[in-house]
């Protein structure tokens, strides 16, 4: 029979080998069935619970290594630096320039949001507006909310005016233009077309709204890096090729 071990570090132990680990796997490391006991002994580690799969998954903060919207996965395992995914689509709508449509959340968020999004409408903790038919989440603070809108129909027409003509001709631009090149041309679109930009310039260009987010940053603080991507049969000549050209004209 399993010794009961009821110690914190068996569980930083697991986790600090496995990355994630569930309740059961938890409950049988402590050599314990009791669902409190796991919970209690959890509680005196800095440790998170995934917000997707019904926040089956644990994990150590110190393991997490979150992206710069405080997001993190591993494998198909998803966390958030605010916990719940309750909280983390109530700061995400609260707080983005344009608002979010569902489909883009759960993009971001990659798991189902509708059930979420209906919770917090009931309790009051999001807005949302109608917009073409379609419901776009929002703010609670009524000017956030105003602005959020006024974004987004500037997107609308803005998509509105371009041309099939003008989308082809961006569409071929942006295929002579590296990596670094396309980037920043987006995150100078960005700033161009202001609040919203970097939504708007994402869904035009195809690229993701953190990668646009990311270029209009480096360009307003100067803090581009300067790199260098060669053209195809750019650059300095060989030395032998020099040399066999100047033999060449020697000989003459």
């Amino acid at each position: 029979m399993r010794p009961v071990l009821f110690e914190s570090d068996a569980i930083e132990k697991l986790l600090l080998n496995n990355v994630i680990a569930t309740m059961p796997e938890i409950k049988k490391v402590l050599g314990t069935k009791s669902y409190k006991t796991a919970l209690r002994k959890m509680k005196q580690l800095s440790y998170l619970s995934s917000y997707s799969h019904g926040g089956a998954y644990y994990t150590l903060q110190r393991i997490a290594r979150f992206d710069s919207q405080g997001l993190w996965s591993y494998e198909s395992v998803h966390f958030s630096k605010l916990g719940t995914l309750m909280s983390t689509v109530a700061n995400f709508v609260n707080t983005s320039e344009d608002g979010y449509f569902a489909n883009e959340l759960e993009q971001l968020l990659h798991v189902g949001v509708k059930m979420t999004l209906a919770r917090l409408i009931e309790n009051g903790a999001i807005d949302r507006e109608r917009i073409n038919n379609r419901f776009l989440y929002c703010a609670t603070d009524s000017e956030i909310r105003r602005q959020q809108l006024l974004a987004r129909n500037l997107m609308a027409s803005a998509e509105q005016e371009l041309s099939d003509e003008a989308r082809a001709a961006i569409v071929i631009f942006l295929s002579v233009l590296d990596e670094q090149e396309r980037r920043l041309y987006a995150g100078v679109e960005a700033i161009k077309y202001g609040y919203g930009g970097d939504r708007f310039v994402a869904n035009l260009l195809s690229m993701h709204p953190k990668t646009v987010a990311r270029a209009r940053k480096e360009l307003l603080s100067g803090e581009v890096e300067k790199e260098r991507v060669r053209r195809p049969g750019g650059g300095r000549k060989s030395v032998e090729k020099k040399t066999q050209e100047s033999s060449k004209k020697s000989k003459r």
